[in-house]
């Protein structure tokens, strides 16, 4: 039987739908942009034979001019790829089609299943939601079509600027001043398109596509950032909420009805529909609060259809991410993380959502959560803009300038002399990488190296394996290229500059740079990671998270000082004693926010090893009193870079107090020390003065005070949320009780040290029972269970361990390491025969988390 591939099931999928968007012009929203580039389903598209692949987003009107001039029959179908709900794409689709001419034909592919957009609360959308959107979008485009005939005799330049407005209550409507659905006048052939189908009617389909999905490699894959289920929260805002995009606080506690979040919802129907297009019947196991509500929906939607079709039978284990902050926390040993953590990510495209005028956004809270993309920008340009890879700028520049008059020579007005005057200005820097960024390369997950995908095979190693692997794949494709490189090499080991040398040769050419770009991309991302910037960095975070560890190790009051020592070295200059230079060098590489971030890490360590210390939280009242004081002084030190959503705007009143006191330091050290004034021996008249200097001060101080107390107030909330962190194994009944370390056949030093995801693997394949891991019957079991058990026909219960196939979906996100140690599991398990799909709500960096628990995506 074939391995299960996540990519090529999405490949599959797109090929399924050929007869769709064969000779069609293509929009695809950012999440499936996202999707489609890690995949690499571009050069499938083309061949499956789309017109042209555009920006549903970004629209332009030059996107339906694509072929005008080509011998092919024009564009008659268009076709809408989007992984968020339909109403939040619907301006963006129906500003499309009010750009494009003749389309006979529009079919809209979501990744949202009909069923979802009815039980999501958002949605205006009822049962039959794919039918209602068709009528819907027929009358919104009918309606268009009538504006614009009575616009036909009105000047070019006034547009279609009236507002569009909708029956449905709650529909967004689209402004002038947001984005204008304005006609245009491009061609002849363009109006010539636009007169013969003018009675032509418009046929609108709508369809699910569900395998919309980042996969990293053929078993491992996360979700579009910027799609409707990455981006819906996932716990409502209460006391065990930590932010909109993780899981509340397990408590053991049920919540059904109105109290699932949206995020549950999505999540379970991909879910579904994920095992259907890969045929699999799952037995469902969840760990935690969230993942019990996401497996009673997927319970709710088997059938016994499901049952009766021949699927493989798979284990789903579906786990909290609360479950396990630590780990993404922390800056582990792996190159996939290193490689995410210091590239670039694309920026996240302007989207603007559906609201509905409903009171359950203000009872469920924010529903949008702002992912980080998984699409990075790897930095070519830097490699291609040296010396022996220079671009031919000015023969570039006269081409582009024959493009440019060429383009519109029927037109001599002068904005064709304006392009050329902007090309001009683009050339006359050293290169155009430098001013604009066209060379700057993405990770493809079905980029290989003779069958073995580059991301499967770094997911497998640490920072020093990993980057010895991309030396050895460099000579490899250097001897196939017949290119010798002039470097010292040392086997074992790979440095920056080897690594540059051997880039360089390969992307000499054009066509060695275009063979072997996959490499050449993946060696880039690792020359990034070994950058002294973000290697030191990183470094100084695995140093301090040490630190940590060993003084979780002993007492409260050693991770309290050692908490405190990090803060308040973040802030300070340093000294330049021989002694502590290095220590202090280390120091000054992280700075607040990442002192805060260890504060967190110190606060989850404590709560694991000292969950009684004080009444509050871990520490003692005295040791508490102590790190307050120092994130305070912190933040009068340097409030600057304390711009966090828990001071709410308080730095920037902090920074006016402390540039006011630097002004009245400089003043008074200006002035004339000896004031002639001191040696008057009348000063009846500066009474008054005096006592009104006296009042300033005083009214100035008081100023001062207030600060300080509303400063200290904000950081008593940060403490609060920290209490909160700490009390996670407290407070998770089943965490509390799962107690991984103190098995007699799970120990050692390296199993401690170990995430969630490989400590729960090595107890479910050893067969070890797993505290509040709960079972999820299937149609069939409940079948038996209600009928034919009382003829003594019952169904035991099923091993996770006895399946052949395990999927694990983290709902929250994981990170690299996570994976490498799952990996690591399973190979130490001895099972070889186990297929091991990993999944998870979005890819998560440190930073990511940092942005969850105490950034602009978190409840504090």
């Amino acid at each position: 039987m074939a391995l299960l591939d996540v990519t090529k099931s999405c490949i599959d999928s797109i090929k399924q739908i050929s007869e769709h968007i064969k000779d069609a012009i293509l929009y695809l929203d950012s999440g499936c942009t996202e999707s489609f580039q890690l995949i690499g389903a571009f050069p499938v598209l083309l061949e499956l034979g789309v017109r042209a692949v555009c920006s549903l987003e970004n629209m332009s009107p030059l996107d339906s001019v694509v072929d005008w001039n080509s011998n092919i029959d024009p564009i008659r179908k268009m076709v809408v790829m989007t992984s968020r709900l339909l109403s939040d794409a619907h301006r963006y689709i129906v500003r499309c089609l009010s750009a494009s001419y003749g389309i006979h034909h529009c079919a809209i592919f979501t990744s949202i299943s009909e069923i979802a957009h009815s039980a999501y609360t958002d949605s205006p959308l009822g049962p039959d939601a794919f039918h209602e959107y068709e009528t819907l979008l027929l009358q919104d485009y009918e309606e268009l079509v009538r504006k614009r005939q009575t616009k036909s005799g009105q000047s070019e330049d006034t547009g279609f600027q009236k507002r569009l407005t909708f029956e449905d209550d709650g529909w967004s409507h689209l402004t002038s001043s947001e984005e204008d659905t304005s006609t245009f006048e491009a061609s002849s052939s363009g109006k010539d398109f636009y007169k013969e189908d003018v009675g032509q009617e418009l046929v609108v389909s709508v369809h699910h596509f569900p395998m919309i999905l980042c996969p990293l490699s053929p078993r491992v894959f996360v979700l579009p950032s910027e799609g409707s289920v990455a981006e819906a929260c996932l716990s409502v805002e209460h006391e065990d909420s930590l932010s909109p995009g993780l899981p509340p606080i397990g408590t053991g506690l049920f919540s059904d009805g109105d109290d699932v979040p949206p995020g549950a919802i999505l999540t379970a129907h991909l879910i579904y529909h994920l095992a259907s297009k890969m045929d699999l019947k799952m037995e469902i196991f969840s760990l935690g609060d969230l993942s019990k509500n996401v497996g009673k929906l997927l319970t709710d939607m088997s059938s016994l259809y499901d049952v009766g079709r021949r699927k493989r039978t798979a284990g789903l284990l579906l786990v909290d991410r609360t479950f396990d902050l630590l780990t993404p926390c922390c800056h582990g040993d792996s190159l996939v993380d290193r490689m995410f953590s210091s590239l670039p990510r694309r920026k996240r495209t302007a989207f603007y959502a559906h609201i509905k005028g409903s009171q359950s956004r203000a009872k469920l809270g924010s529903s949008s959560v702002q992912r980080s993309p998984v699409e990075v920008q790897i930095p070519l340009a830097k490699i291609l803009s040296e010396e022996d890879s220079k671009l031919d700028d000015s023969r570039l520049q006269g081409n582009i300038e024959a493009f440019l008059r060429g383009w519109d020579a029927y037109n001599s007005s002068s904005q064709v002399v304006d392009l050329v005057y902007l090309s001009n200005k683009i050339y006359s820097e050293k290169s155009l990488s430098s001013e604009i960024e066209l060379l700057s390369g993405s990770f493809v997950s079905t980029e290989n190296f003779r069958g073995t995908p580059y991301m499967e095979a770094l997911l497998d190693r640490r920072m020093k394996d990993g980057t010895v692997l991309i030396k050895k794949w460099l000579q490899e494709t250097l001897s196939r290229e017949n290119l010798t490189v002039n470097v010292r090499s040392r086997p074992g080991s790979a440095t920056k500059s080897e690594l540059q040398a051997m880039i360089k040769a390969l992307a000499k050419n054009q066509s060695s740079l275009v063979r072997n770009r996959g490499i050449i991309q993946f060696a880039t991302a690792a020359l990034a990671a070994l950058d002294e910037s973000h290697s030191a960095r990183w470094d100084a975070f695995i140093s301090s998270e040490k630190m940590l560890h060993v003084s979780a190790g002993d007492t409260s009051q050693s991770l309290a000082a050692q908490i405190g020592d990090l803060i308040n070295k973040s802030c300070l200059v340093g000294s330049h004693d021989q002694k502590t230079r290095k220590m202090e060098l280390s120091s000054r590489l992280l700075s607040f926010k990442d002192a805060l971030l260890l504060t967190v890490t110190g606060y989850i360590l404590a709560g694991e090893n000292f969950p009684t210390s004080g009444s509050g939280g871990p520490f003692s009242w005295q040791e508490e009193h102590f790190l307050k004081e120092a994130i305070v002084d912190a933040i009068f030190e340097n409030p600057s870079e304390a711009k966090f959503k828990f001071l709410h705007g308080l730095p920037e009143e902090l920074e006016a107090n402390k540039n006011r006191i630097k002004s009245e330091e400089s003043k008074e050290a200006s002035s004339d020390p000896l004031d002639i004034d001191d040696f008057d021996d009348d000063q009846w008249g500066k009474w008054g003065d005096e006592d009104a200097d006296n009042n300033d001060n005083r009214e100035q101080q008081y100023n001062d005070m207030q600060l300080k107390l509303e400063l200290q107030d904000r950081v008593d909330n940060l403490f609060k949320f920290l209490h909160k962190v700490s009390g996670l194994k407290r407070k998770n009944i089943p965490l509390r009780d799962l107690a991984f370390g103190s098995e007699s056949h799970f120990h050692g030093d390296s199993y401690a040290s170990k995430g969630l995801l490989y400590k729960l693997l090595m107890k479910v394949l050893a067969k070890s029972d797993v505290p509040g891991l709960e079972y999820h019957s299937s149609t069939v079991g409940r079948l038996f269970k209600s009928g034919f058990g009382r003829f003594g026909l019952g169904q035991a219960k099923p091993s996770l361990a006895g399946q052949n196939v395990i999927m694990i979906f983290v709902i929250g996100g994981i990170n690299g390491l996570e994976v490498h140690e799952a990996l690591e599991a399973l190979s130490e398990s001895g099972r070889p025969d186990l297929e091991l799909i990993l999944g998870g709500t979005t890819l998560l960096t440190p930073a990511d988390m940092f942005d969850l628990l105490l950034g602009d995506s978190s409840y504090i």
